[in-house]
């Protein structure tokens, strides 16, 4: 069975986008930071992920996103505040995915990168 990766820092998000995955038969594991995260990458072999850009305390996901190019797991960007995070973007490369989005929509999109 293939595993996913949530990193959300809004427990209710990432309930949902677990739930979403639920739905669809997959596993999905969520961090609410980026080492909880890099350690589920350790520990699962990651299908793909869904990551919020923003992490609170001033973190973002780019260690996150970092680890999951450099072993070529596609991801994508779950974001509410594309304004603020405009510059943190610039040097992720993944798709963007405006919030609030339902959460299956988000899911199905991350499937179709993978498909």
């Amino acid at each position: 069975m293939k595993t996913f990766l949530v990193l959300e820092d809004e427990p209710l998000i990432a309930m949902d986008l677990k739930y979403a995955f639920e739905d669809l038969d997959l596993h999905a594991v969520s961090a609410s930071d980026n080492q909880e995260a890099l350690a589920c990458i350790e520990k699962h072999a990651i299908s793909g992920a869904i990551l919020d850009v923003s992490l609170g305390g001033g973190e973002t996901c780019q260690p996150t996103a970092n680890e999951l190019t450099r072993r070529a797991i596609p991801f994508l960007l779950h974001t509410g505040d594309l304004d603020r995070v405009g510059e943190r973007l610039r040097d992720i490369d993944a798709p963007v995915v405006a919030k609030p989005r339902a959460s299956d929509d988000v899911v199905k999109r991350l499937l179709a990168m993978i498909d």
